[in-house]
């Protein structure tokens, strides 16, 4: 981890960026042209949120007008409270929401991070117009190279544009005040496709991974899912970790009615978009949702997990959270229990597993994907 200084109207920060790659910051130059374009609009009483912080920048350089967080990514809380911990003269700040538990406004002041996919831009905005006080400012910014494309149109369609900032260190700030476009009469919030033996279609949030069609990687991996259920204990428990729209967990619950399933996700949206892909089963009961960073110490062990990983986190591609999921897998691994996941063949998953488990094997294979199992975890 990397401590480094950053000025902001609280003050001088110090500044982490938890479990991050040596040498990166816990900021970026949209963080400080965002806090430099909010000084002329700050005033005592200002109702501020925060939309999307990465790593609490922006929430703490504003901590002196107690802004309002609200966050997709389930890891800006720990973020922010280590953070918070290193500047203590700072006032506290309130608990980071998310969008299973948004703020309501009006908020006079807005500070967005501009998230790289335009479908969960459009959505933000329009939610924003909802919250936004009539006089309020919406101050987006990222940088430049991490925009979405048609990012010019996407503000156009949802709110008005009053200026753009002049560039700075390739980073891009918007004001913008609020529009008439609204997420109840936006077309686009939900997002889905059929898929064979499940009772409707898979749909999702903007911000969720692959919420418009299949995404190949899982294709490969839902024929050897009946397999999988069927060798579970009928008293044993299902985890969909990194689930996504939750198809992976659909497709065991809807081959097992009743079974104890469960999803997890560090995105809200994604736990969302299961939360209402559920509403077309019947015996959920046993159904348990977690917005976290993969599996929380406190959880259960599994009979079965099933995974698909993501390889990219922000701008960053590895296999860095792959890792991370496979040791909380390992740990969560009932003694009878397997892990079932599809992986990239390039990113050579077969070896990285070995580390956490004494048993992995190949179950199917295309030109791109390979799915494996994997068996008596050990850390």
């Amino acid at each position: 981890m990397t401590t480094a200084r950053l000025q902001t109207p609280a003050g001088e920060l110090r500044l982490i960026r938890p479990g991050g790659t040596a040498g990166l910051r816990a900021w970026d130059a949209a963080d400080e042209l965002l806090l430099s374009a909010a000084e002329p609009y700050l005033a005592d009483g200002l109702r501020v949120l925060v939309v999307d912080d990465q790593f609490g920048a922006l929430t703490l350089g504003l901590a002196c007008y107690q802004p309002q967080t609200v966050a997709d990514s389930a890891t800006l809380a720990h973020s922010l409270l280590t953070n918070a911990s290193l500047n203590p003269a700072l006032p506290d700040c309130p608990a980071v929401l998310n969008w299973r538990r948004p703020p309501s406004g009006p908020f006079d002041l807005v500070l967005l991070r501009i998230p790289r996919q335009a479908g969960y831009l459009a959505w933000l905005l329009r939610w924003l117009n909802s919250v936004l006080a009539e006089d309020g400012r919406i101050l987006a910014g990222g940088m430049i190279k991490h925009l979405p494309d048609r990012s010019v149109d996407v503000f156009a369609s949802a709110v008005v544009t009053e200026q753009v900032l002049p560039a700075r260190k390739k980073a891009r700030v918007v004001v913008c005040r609020g529009g008439s476009a609204s997420l109840s009469e936006w077309a686009d919030q939900w997002r889905g496709y059929p898929v064979a033996g499940m009772p409707g279609p898979v749909e999702a949030l903007p911000a969720v991974f692959a919420r418009e069609k299949l995404d190949i990687g899982t294709r490969e991996l839902l024929p050897l899912i009946p397999q999988a259920v069927n060798r579970v204990p009928p008293a044993g428990r299902i985890l969909d970790l990194a689930c996504g729209n939750g198809v992976l967990g659909l497709s065991a619950l809807a081959g097992r009615p009743g079974a104890e399933v469960h999803f997890s996700d560090v995105s809200s949206q994604a736990v969302a978009s299961v939360e209402h892909n559920l509403s077309r089963y019947e015996g959920g009961d046993c159904v348990r949702l977690w917005h976290q960073d993969g599996i929380a110490d406190n959880l259960p062990d599994y009979q079965l997990i099933l995974l698909n990983p993501p390889f990219h986190e922000g701008g960053v591609v590895g296999d860095h959270i792959a890792l991370r999921l496979f040791r909380d897998a390992a740990r969560h691994l009932a003694p009878d229990g397997r892990v079932l996941m599809v992986g990239n063949r390039h990113l050579g998953y077969h070896r990285s597993l070995k580390q956490y488990f004494s048993s992995v094997e190949q179950r199917a294979a295309s030109p791109k994907f390979v799915v494996f199992e994997a068996r008596n975890g050990a850390v």
